[in-house]
């Protein structure tokens, strides 16, 4: 029966390794017998496939090959291996786009996205989910109920374009009809007497190809990331027709797409699972900065913070345990030639670890062999191009025992969390329409801002040795809610705010959290328009701050301590500052500005709050300077404390809880050896031989260690 459940329910029993496999882009397909052999051997127990072929599938209108499947299933079961079957919808087949050029995309400049690459077409036409009903209903049909087939994947990586057809402008003009009742409340609303912007009709509401209003593209955003998340529930109720009542749902997720909305999409599925890319050789060193605001994460924090956004996408489904599925991450390497940095040894078992740490049920890599034709020859996978197992597999198998080995206390395990983070879609979309930060070293738009705010004040989290959980702003529970899940919360960058959101953020604070607000916070509404009253609304007169001037810094401001609990600080604002008066006496100011007309302002204000505080932080700061303010305002918050005495910088400590007890997942990011203090009896998960460690223990270089708690008086 445990058996049954575990190939039914595979988020509860992880941690799983898995691999998307293309017996079908093989040079000799016949192999198939070996490389599962291979994968059983590795302890491989999950593959994605069929999800890139639709030409295969279908090689012309109407005409069907579906038998090529059989033996891969076939096979996967024999060897014990799950399998997720993908639609095959993301990537139509040139006899599709050659009839049928009007299914083309139409980007904003009115152009058509020609084909020759995937997710060209508009997956709103009628005419287009035509074809791709058929080809759903035809693949699963004829698998769907394999024996071994226990998920389905719908699609993939969904949202690539912003959708500008012209049938999807006119339905984007009824939407807004529908929303605001009239065209007189919309010109109120947008305030569209600007520029001679008020529209009489609604046909006079303007194409998004050339607008400038930041109300209309914030309603524009919404609107496309809905328009994914209905094509996604629309090809989850075909399938659900399709397969077996016990066979679950899920799509892969690239969060960086500009019309994904992961909640959105989250709540028409039974599991989130997504892509989790990063850079690894020196990257992976704790002490390194990336760039952020990319497709893959660059440095350590940014993998901690992928994973654990990933876990938010069910946030509110109880249900899933706080698991989430990785269908995608590097083996060899990731992306174009230039990308190309192989892990050095031990990094693919940090990377899967953390990600298994932070709730991945599943951790399956992309992919099995390196192709030898395509656009993505040098994307390294688990066998390179003479199709041999080398280091990589051999990592990936002593990976695959470890995870084995863990199962019994890793399965339904929940990680733990010290700090939430408030992550807005609507703020995402508005500071991508106008971002309050360059890119670095220039004077062009950053359209990635958010992510980079979002992520300082992560990274900072993350430095200050506290344990990181997202909470999507659409998600947002009542406060006492969050109180009993996060003691500390972070909002920044949270432009786009209703009022309903700030005051169930200050609410929070007045019941007993511990709340940091970072810049441009409650600027606007979550209509996308500036606020006419104090800034920061709702929280600002909380905190006992408010601010009237505002500047994109050309360089950088020093700061310094302006509270002696902090010590001599000294380090530097950059990008951004909100420029913090301070209204109430009873406001302490941790940070100053050390500058000749910056120096009237704080930087950094902290009020005590019913029973709990507000920090208000109005600038971007280095990162040693923002981790002191995050561990000031934290100290002593947490509910899980680390095991390890003086946490040495290159080291994190992330937890989990199940059924057996908490363990601890504990990574040295660096190539040199680190000693950590213990400060109480553990015992190793990954060795056979069971022994208890106290007192001082040797990291390697890239090393990871899974230890659990065990309780007084017992081994």
């Amino acid at each position: 029966m445990a058996a049954e459940t575990d190939r039914l329910h595979p988020w509860r029993s992880g941690p799983r390794l898995g691999v998307a496999y293309y017996n079908e882009y093989l040079p000799d397909p016949s192999r198939l017998e070996t490389d599962l052999r291979l994968m059983a051997d590795a302890g491989i127990t999950s593959i994605r496939v069929g999800e890139s072929v639709w030409s295969t599938w279908e090689p012309q209108d109407g005409v069907f090959d579906l038998d090529w499947m059989t033996p891969i299933l076939d096979g996967a079961a024999a060897h014990g291996i799950d399998v997720i079957l993908g639609t095959p919808t993301y990537a139509i087949p040139p006899w599709l786009a050659r009839k049928h050029p009007e299914l083309a995309v139409v980007r904003k400049d009115g152009a058509s996205v020609p084909w020759g690459g995937r997710q060209e077409v508009d997956y709103t036409s009628e005419l287009f989910r035509g074809y791709a009903e058929r080809v759903i209903r035809t693949v699963l049909g004829a698998h769907g109920r394999h024996p071994a087939v226990v998920g389905i994947q719908l699609d993939n990586e969904a949202g690539l374009h912003l959708i500008h057809n012209d049938h999807v402008v006119a339905r984007f003009r009824e939407r807004v009809a529908e929303q605001y009742g009239d065209v007189e409340t919309l010109n109120r609303e947008w305030g569209l007497a600007y520029w001679s912007h008020r529209i009489a009709e609604w046909d006079d509401l303007w194409a998004p190809g050339g607008n400038t209003t930041p109300s209309y593209d914030l309603a524009w955003r919404r609107f496309q990331a809905e328009l994914t998340a209905d094509f996604l529930g629309w090809q989850a109720g075909i399938a659900r027709e399709l397969v077996a009542e016990d066979t679950f749902l899920t799509t892969c997720i690239a969060y960086q797409r500009p019309a994904m909305d992961d909640v959105a999409v989250g709540s028409r599925l039974d599991i989130a699972s997504g892509n989790a890319y990063y850079l690894a050789q020196d990257a992976l060193d704790l002490s390194v900065d990336g760039a952020g605001g990319q497709w893959y994460a660059d440095d350590v924090p940014q993998l901690i913070l992928m994973a654990d956004r990933m876990r938010a996408t069910g946030f509110d489904r109880p249900e899933m345990h706080g698991g989430f599925l990785v269908t995608e991450t590097g083996a060899a390497s990731i992306g174009n030639a230039w990308l190309t940095r192989p892990p050095y040894d031990g990094q693919l078992a940090q990377a899967a670890w953390l990600l298994a740490a932070r709730g991945a049920r599943l951790v399956s890599y992309w992919h099995w062999h390196t192709l030898h034709s395509g656009h993505e020859v040098h994307w390294g996978g688990v066998l390179g191009h003479d199709l041999e197992p080398g280091r990589i597999y051999d990592e990936i198998a002593g990976l695959g025992r470890q995870f084995a080995q863990a199962a019994e206390w890793v399965a339904d395990a929940e990680p733990d969390a010290d700090v939430g983070i408030v992550y807005a879609h609507d703020s995402e979309w508005m500071m991508a329409f106008e971002p309050p930060l360059a890119v670095p070293g220039t004077e062009a738009p950053d359209r990635k801002a958010y992510a980079r705010i979002v992520g300082d004040f992560g990274r900072a989290a993350i430095d200050a040795g506290l344990q990181v959980g997202y909470v999507n702003e659409r998600q947002l529970p009542s406060a006492s809610d969050l109180l009993a899940r996060f003691p500390v919360l972070i909002a920044a960058g949270l432009i786009a705010a209703s009022d309903r959101t700030l005051e169930t953020l200050g609410e929070y604070a007045r019941l007993g959290g511990r709340l940091i607000v970072g810049p441009r916070t409650g600027y606007a509404d979550d209509q996308g328009r500036m606020r006419s009253g104090s800034a920061p609304a709702v929280l600002g007169p909380l905190a006992g701050v408010r601010y009237q001037e505002f500047a994109a810094l050309s360089a950088p401001v020093a700061v310094e301590a302006g509270s002696a609990r902090l010590g001599e600080i000294s380090g530097q604002a950059h990008g951004w500052m909100d420029a913090l008066d301070v209204m109430d006496q009873d406001a302490e100011v941790l940070l100053r500005y050390r500058h000749p007309h910056f120096g009237r302002w704080a930087a950094a204000v902290r009020r005590k709050v019913g029973d709990g505080a507000i920090a208000v932080v109005g600038a971007l700061l280095d990162r040693q300077t923002l981790r002191g303010i995050v561990a000031d305002v934290a100290a002593s918050a947490s509910r899980v404390v680390s095991p390890l005495v003086d946490q040495p910088d290159v080291v994190t400590a992330h937890s989990l809880v199940g059924e057996r007890g908490r363990v601890w997942v504990v990574h040295n990011w660096s190539p040199q050896e680190c000693t950590v203090h213990v400060d109480r009896v553990l015992s190793s998960v990954l060795d056979d031989d069971v022994h208890e460690i106290a007192g001082d223990v040797v990291l390697r270089g890239w090393d990871v260690r899974v230890w659990r708690e065990v309780p007084s008086g017992s081994q």
